[in-house]
């Protein structure tokens, strides 16, 4: 029987009994003779045998499992939000499947299919960079399979989402860069594909309006989130004739990607250039970054609820969940 996995019709036939005496042993079921329930035992422990679980909830009408797709697991954000969510699917008792698209659009399109394949009752996720079409996403919603997203988000579907405050954490960030005395604030800008990162930029640019700042153009650079890219922005900020004395950062790993870069020019943080993230991963705790700091497992959690109520729920919601952001100021502002 090796080199596939083990079925109950195997063990039955070995045994030369029934499949549903097999089964009701393997169930738990009391009816069962006593030396028949050591032999079934005995023989699925030696052959490895476990229960398709998936195939036995669906007989109930549902999978009891959940799928999520994140765009990478760079810094502990994803995981962390990751921790959140499995906190509630523990307590429904369902599985959550951990899907990775690597910020690419081909690879989160596979991972929808994938787990739509494996007939999850519900989906949650945070987009990836290039997505621009959502049709992977639309035919969970044609076949009555829940989606939530959450950080990085869908408009075209009216679905619940989870986002934070992307707009005040960065006109909370760049207000206190301003405040410190910085005059040429430069912002590592996100992607334009996603509502975070204009969100975050119009935060940017409000500030500086308030504060009767002049908008640098030349000092707003959009970034696609690659690290090989983010080594060419920041060199082009340090190589300019009049350097910015602060850079506000679309995120925690770009954050600290500068750090490196101005630590080994010699220059100093913050007396030359102050920094500034956003989202407070651990390694930012460690190295001093002033940051945005978001309720990460929070937002697993929320949308893992809203994903439940969604599944639980014959009335579907479009419900939009904003949580707060706080500004965590470190040693490199």
């Amino acid at each position: 029987m090796k080199g596939h996995q083990i079925t109950i019709i195997d063990i039955a036939k070995a045994l030369n009994i029934s499949k549903s005496t097999v089964s009701r042993v393997l169930t738990g079921h009391p009816n069962v003779n006593a030396k028949t329930r050591e032999k079934v035992i005995e023989l699925s422990l030696s052959l490895d045998y476990q229960k398709n679980i998936i195939a036995r909830n669906l007989t109930k009408g549902r999978s009891k499992t959940i799928g999520i797709i994140v765009p990478d697991f760079v810094s502990s954000f994803f995981p962390e939000v990751i921790l959140g969510v499995q906190e509630i699917a523990k307590k429904k008792d369902y599985l959550l499947l951990i899907m990775q698209s690597n910020e690419s659009y081909e690879m989160e399109v596979a991972n929808a299919k994938l787990l739509l394949g494996n007939q999850v009752d519900g989906l949650l996720v945070s987009i990836t960079q290039e997505t621009l079409n959502f049709d992977h996403f639309k035919v969970f919603e044609r076949k009555n399979i829940p989606v939530v997203f959450f950080n990085r988000v869908c408009d075209e579907m009216m679905v619940p989402k989870v986002i934070v405050d992307d707009y005040e954490g960065a006109y909370k960030a760049t207000e206190h860069l301003i405040k410190t005395g910085k005059k040429r604030i430069a912002h590592l800008a996100g992607p334009k594909s996603l509502k975070l990162s204009k969100q975050r930029l119009n935060g940017y640019l409000d500030a500086l309006r308030h504060y009767k700042h002049e908008i640098n153009e030349d000092l707003i650079i959009v970034s696609d989130l690659s690290a090989n890219k983010g080594d060419v922005y920041i060199s082009h900020l340090l190589d300019m004739i009049n350097p910015p004395d602060a850079i506000f950062c679309i995120n925690d790993p770009t954050a600290i990607q500068a750090i490196q870069m101005i630590k080994a020019r010699g220059l100093s943080i913050p007396e030359d250039i102050a920094i500034v993230g956003f989202s407070d991963d651990y390694a930012s705790k460690l190295i001093g970054l002033t940051t945005v700091s978001q309720p990460v497992e929070e937002m697993g959690r929320t949308a893992a609820q809203l994903l439940f109520d969604e599944i639980e729920s014959e009335k579907k919601k479009s419900v939009i969940c904003q949580l707060k952001t706080t500004l965590i100021v470190r040693t490199s502002s």
